[in-house]
């Protein structure tokens, strides 16, 4: 698992991991959740992706795009 940048200072992303089609995200209260190709859909986890890699904007998106449309809550 890579550790979040959080460039912003406040996000509620602690860690996440990448895959060709997913991204697992554990968020500071460490609920674990997976996100995929099927759901929420390719183009919503490349663009999750990318802002995991920047370290800004992925709480965000995930709260005003995604929500609760995930694949799976692991933890």
């Amino acid at each position: 698992m890579e550790q979040y940048a959080n460039l912003s200072g406040h996000s509620g992303v602690m860690r996440y991991e990448i895959s060709e089609d997913a991204i697992e995200i554990i968020f500071n209260d460490r609920s674990t959740y997976l996100y995929n190709a099927e759901k929420p859909g390719a183009e919503a986890v490349a663009e999750m992706q990318r802002l995991a890699r920047i370290g800004m904007g992925l709480d965000t998106y995930i709260q005003r795009h995604v929500r609760s449309d995930y694949f799976r809550k692991i933890r």
